[in-house]
């Protein structure tokens, strides 16, 4: 995710979190943390920030196997600096994971 960009579609939000646009759209009615833009036609428009928030839910939905949205508003009140350094290293590993098959198919 390049830091010069200051909004993200939905599709790009997408890409870059690995989620479906309905679940994008139903975290936004669940948690008010969430709220891009919308322009003119609806069209939802993330930061930066929004994404790294949706990154947080979705490591405490999956990682953590907090699944209730309450209980996972409850997490998100903790302190998230112990979630954010693991999503940074989850993200890392997938990173030298994939390296590690791209090497392996050049083997």
């Amino acid at each position: 995710m390049s830091d010069a960009k200051i909004y993200y579609n939905i599709r790009e939000t997408s890409e870059i979190t690995g989620l479906p646009f309905s679940t994008l759209r139903y975290w936004e009615e669940q948690f008010e943390q969430l709220n891009p833009r919308k322009d003119g036609h609806n069209n939802r428009y993330y930061t930066a920030e929004d994404i790294s928030f949706i990154k947080r839910v979705r490591y405490i939905r999956d990682e953590l196997k907090i699944t209730r949205i309450d209980a996972i508003r409850r997490e998100l009140k903790n302190d998230n600096r112990q979630v954010d350094v693991r999503i940074r290293a989850t993200e890392i590993l997938q990173r030298i994971r994939q390296e590690l098959v791209d090497i392996r198919s050049y083997i």
